[in-house]
């Protein structure tokens, strides 16, 4: 049994450092931002069905259900976009900085959305989040619109959890995953068609390179590491998956240094910003994991 839970936490730190990857996939592809998530969004959805065809999930739902799914779709397909645009105009390691702050915004959001009082080390917690960012922005200004973009993913990321962790009440992971998708895939296809009209065989026409980053991106790094990440947690808590997936910027922007030396090497002060935020968001689950313990 020992070796069973040593091997589901190596596993674990695999799939971690898979979700750091997709920064560096984000950065290889050489598209837009909202058509990148696009094709991700597409590819994940039939690889999804196929699972779900060879599970044989039930995909039976209420239409007030569908709705708040396909919300919380439109959430996961804007965060996506606003987290690769973030990479397109700074770079891996800023826009994987600027993710971490999701454990500040989700401390904002759960007692909103839980009706919960607000707990004092998690307002201690905020304050050392805004100091890192602060530290960021001072030492790389050049990059001051990637930032944005980068907490704003950051903030749309935490109220997709948020969303969810109510959801899983109702629904399985699996069903809530697929919905979502196809909801986000519809979201962007309207705005493509719509606003750009960009969905022509030009749209297409992207090259081999690109459709082999998008399939790993799509395949792997999205529904391989969903359907992964659900089984893990039935031999590791979910405390234990939640904080290791911490580790995901840590990872990230390691990865970005030994691959992209020469653009995402960065100022000192950018380092120290960015462990002063990690170091918080490890501490913040460490002290809600202690804190479910005691209750």
């Amino acid at each position: 049994m020992q070796n069973v839970k040593q091997k589901n936490y190596l596993h674990l730190h695999f799939l971690v450092l898979i979700a750091g990857f997709t920064a560096i996939l984000g950065k290889l592809i050489t598209m837009e931002a909202i058509s990148l998530v696009w094709f991700r969004m597409v590819i994940a959805s039939i690889i999804m069905l196929v699972y779900i065809k060879i599970k044989g999930v039930d995909l039976s739902i209420s239409k007030s259900s569908l709705l708040k799914l396909s919300l919380a779709g439109i959430v996961i397909a804007l965060h996506w976009i606003t987290f690769f645009a973030s990479i397109k105009l700074s770079n891996a390691s800023i826009a994987l900085a600027m993710f971490s702050t999701g454990a500040f915004f989700a401390s904002i959001l759960e007692p909103i959305i839980y009706k919960r009082k607000l707990i004092t080390y998690e307002i201690l917690f905020g304050v050392l989040v805004i100091i890192g960012i602060y530290l960021i922005v001072r030492s790389e200004l050049d990059y001051i619109l990637g930032m944005l973009l980068g907490i704003l993913s950051a903030f749309l990321s935490s109220l997709f959890a948020v969303l969810n962790g109510k959801f899983l009440e109702q629904h399985s992971a699996t069903k809530i995953s697929f919905y979502e998708f196809i909801s986000g895939v519809v979201f962007i296809s309207i705005i493509l068609f719509f606003v750009e009209d960009n969905l022509n065989w030009s749209f297409f026409n992207l090259g081999i390179k690109n459709y082999g980053y998008l399939f790993i991106l799509a395949s792997i790094c999205t529904a391989y590491a969903f359907i992964a990440s659900v089984y893990v947690m039935r031999f590791i808590s979910p405390f234990t998956v939640v904080l290791t997936y911490n580790l995901e910027p840590v990872y990230g922007i390691c990865l970005a240094l030994f691959f992209f030396p020469e653009t995402e090497t960065m100022s000192s002060t950018f380092y120290f910003g960015a462990a002063l935020i990690l170091l918080t968001v490890l501490l913040n689950a460490i002290f809600k994991g202690k804190r479910k313990n005691i209750g």
